[in-house]
């Protein structure tokens, strides 16, 4: 029932919205593993020195967590909910680890003053019991570098996995800014609609043909290359563009006239980069009218090419 999510982000730019694309409309939205991680994180970091130690990289991390918590509530599907939990993971665990870290460096601290203090007062300890205390102390000391060491490793991983997850949010923005772009221009030359078959784009025959001809118009073609452009951002599975033309005429000329006009739009299309093995142009003729032939402004609406968009 799931649909891809770049064919959701042309239902959503469509004002699609009333129709059922997530497996999560059908009840309550379960959440993906990245939130129960980052949820279960954060509980163990709040039960961690982190509380006293390191109150502030934990308040960023709830922070963290309640902005994946927003876009989970937004859309429970989304990459942006992932990524979002992702990082409130991650910073949950930092925060963890640097509580730890304070805890051992106080720690440290505290053992480095009492062997100072024994040192002072070594004439009244054996040999035996200052070397376990000078053993005790190096472990200590080796322990809090390699903590260190360890966190600086974790730091740096979570800076990088931010700055790609920041460079993966501007592309999808960008992605989307193109679609809605096109999806205006579409609007402007015809109609999108979401049917059982795919989201459909018709486009009136006026606008892409001369009368009785099959060679695209200049305006056409600038049209086209958007559509192009935000089919290629988005993805799609298979494209079938139908001619349909309205019933005047002999049936045979109509078939024939709808077919090359469908071809002429696959072709323009696939110099703009398009898979010419995801589209495949057929022509209905006047078979599949959309209003009566018997007045001009019925015949101008089956008058048409059609793209049928399949989801990947």
């Amino acid at each position: 029932m799931a649909q891809n999510s770049s064919i959701g982000s042309i239902r959503q730019l469509l004002g699609l919205g009333g129709i059922t694309v997530l497996l999560g409309a059908c009840g309550a939205a379960i959440p993906p593993q990245e939130l129960v991680d980052a949820r279960a994180a954060y509980q163990q970091a709040v039960e961690s020195p982190a509380s006293e130690w390191a109150p502030a990289k934990l308040d960023t991390a709830r922070q963290s967590l309640e902005e994946a918590e927003a876009a989970f509530e937004d859309d429970p599907d989304s990459e942006l909910t992932r990524d979002l939990a992702y990082i409130a993971e991650r910073r949950a665990r930092a925060s963890a680890a640097a509580g730890q870290r304070e805890q051992n460096k106080r720690r440290l601290a505290q053992l480095e003053a009492e062997y100072q203090e024994l040192e002072r007062k070594q004439a009244n300890m054996t040999k035996e019991e200052l070397e376990k205390m000078r053993a005790r102390l190096e472990e200590e000391r080796r322990r809090a570098a390699a903590g260190e060491q360890a966190l600086a490793q974790k730091d740096e991983a979570l800076a990088q996995k931010e700055a790609e997850i920041e460079r993966e949010r501007e592309a999808r923005k960008a992605a989307e800014g193109k679609l809605s772009a096109a999806i205006a221009s579409l609007k402007e030359m015809g109609s999108v609609k979401e049917e059982s078959r795919g989201v459909v784009i018709t486009l009136s025959g006026s606008v892409l043909f001369a009368t009785g001809e099959y060679n695209l118009l200049p305006i056409a073609k600038e049209k086209l290359n958007e559509v192009a452009t935000a089919l290629k951002d988005q993805g799609y599975k298979k494209i079938v563009i139908e001619g349909h033309t309205d019933s005047r005429g002999s049936a045979a000329k109509n078939q024939e006239l709808s077919l090359q006009r469908a071809q002429s739009v696959k072709a323009h299309l696939v110099t703009q980069g398009m898979d010419a093995s995801k589209i495949e142009a057929v022509g209905l003729g006047p078979d599949r009218p959309v209003a009566t032939n018997d007045t001009a402004e019925g015949r101008a609406m089956n008058r048409r090419v059609e793209l049928v968009v399949e989801p990947e």
